[in-house]
């Protein structure tokens, strides 16, 4: 599959996500030892073989996941693409409240067969996807 656009890559992205389709899912990443991986909380991930291991268990865990995607920011320069969204997820089945929104990274490059995935980045956000105040800030 060909993603022209970084925006076309994150849909797949989300969309494999939602539907638990590993096939899905590695075909938005470029292959290869130096891609990364970070879930909310978690270790580094490293490389095709770990993310791949990674996003099987999410999977094979039965949780239904649905996606909103907001507040999406991006920039292309050159052949990398860095966008920034907030996650909204709601686990289907459940009470179906949305949980904590959570703010991922995610680096896209422009390779031959279209833009992959390098990088995926994701933190548990603040309650409010809105502006925080300077004094809350750390850094």
């Amino acid at each position: 599959m060909i993603f022209p656009t970084p925006e076309a890559a994150e849909f797949a992205f989300y969309a494999a996500l939602e539907t638990g389709d590993l096939n899905a899912m590695t075909a938005v990443w470029e292959g290869g030892e130096n891609i990364v991986c970070i879930h909310p909380m978690g270790p580094r991930l490293q490389g095709a073989e770990q993310l791949r291991e990674s996003w099987r268990r999410i999977f094979n865990s039965g949780a239904k996941l649905r996606f909103h995607i907001s507040g999406a920011h991006g920039v292309i320069q050159d052949d990398l693409a860095i966008r920034v969204v907030y996650e909204h997820i709601t686990v289907l089945g459940a009470e179906e409240q949305p949980a904590q929104p959570i703010i991922a990274t995610n680096v896209y490059r422009r390779t031959a067969d279209g833009w992959r995935l390098i990088l995926h980045h994701a933190s548990p956000g603040p309650a409010s996807s809105g502006p925080r105040s300077p004094s809350s800030q750390l850094h």
